[in-house]
């Protein structure tokens, strides 16, 4: 299983469920100003490269949840990477978009990405998502 807690291994009706709750986060005005907050905190970045499946690695490199972790001072170390609830806790969103937002990070394109690529297409994926932004 993915740290995003998604698999195959589900019927079709919590499918259709757990999509809903994706895109009512993500529709939301939470998940709205999380995600304007999200694309200025990658925007920001001095060095444009992401990292997968952690929130920041030992070179101190970040994930896009982590970014935004970063800009807002939030004690990253003391976050379980591998627990969305707790994710979706400190960064005050919903465990659908925390886990969507680690799936697309992580899952959303192939195994060896290279960071620099990652930034580009999670940048890309953010912006898509908010309302208005003419990018969906």
């Amino acid at each position: 299983m993915s740290r995003s807690g998604y698999s195959d291994d589900c019927d079709d009706w919590a499918l259709i469920r757990w999509r809903g709750a994706v895109a009512s986060a993500i529709r939301g005005e939470r998940g709205q100003a999380f995600l304007r907050e999200l694309l200025a905190a990658l925007d920001a970045m001095p060095e444009r490269c992401l990292i997968a499946n952690d929130l920041r690695d030992a070179d101190g490199d970040f994930c896009t949840l982590g970014v935004i972790g970063n800009a807002r001072g939030v004690d990253i170390a003391s976050i379980d990477p591998e627990d969305r609830d707790s994710v979706a806790a400190a960064f005050r969103i919903s465990p659908a978009l925390a886990a969507e937002i680690m799936f697309e990070n992580d899952e959303g394109y192939y195994h060896n990405e290279r960071p620099e690529h990652r930034w580009q297409r999670m940048r890309q994926w953010v912006a898509s998502q908010i309302r208005g932004s003419g990018q969906s």
